[in-house]
């Protein structure tokens, strides 16, 4: 790919060049960038927001220090989450700190 890359920028000695070709590889950059990086990333920030606008009453999560637990109240405008991780231990924390919901099949592995 890349030897075609450079039969199609031409000769460097030329200074009359085709301004597309000189570039070309910089554009290739970026867009190969967009496509690798940026859109796969935006697409899990996008499902990440829409999972913690989700969360409820009763919902098992995990938060980003590894803590498991179940959500049995909100307060704040649903900003703080009230967390019980063991019989009458419960953790108020951050939304934003929710990691992602634990699924049954995990909870039968613990």
């Amino acid at each position: 790919m890349l030897a075609s890359l450079f039969l199609f920028m031409g000769s460097p000695q030329g200074s009359g060049g085709n301004p597309l070709a000189m570039w070309m590889p910089i554009i290739l950059i970026f867009v190969i960038m967009y496509l690798l990086i940026l859109r796969p990333q935006a697409k899990r920030q996008k499902e990440q927001q829409k999972m913690l606008e989700s969360l409820q009453k009763g919902d098992n999560v995990v938060t980003a220090g590894g803590i498991y637990g179940t959500i049995v109240g909100m307060k704040e405008k649903d900003a703080i989450l009230i967390i019980e991780v063991d019989k009458n231990v419960k953790l108020s924390v951050s939304r934003s700190s929710i990691a992602r919901k634990v699924v049954e099949e995990e909870k039968k592995g613990s």
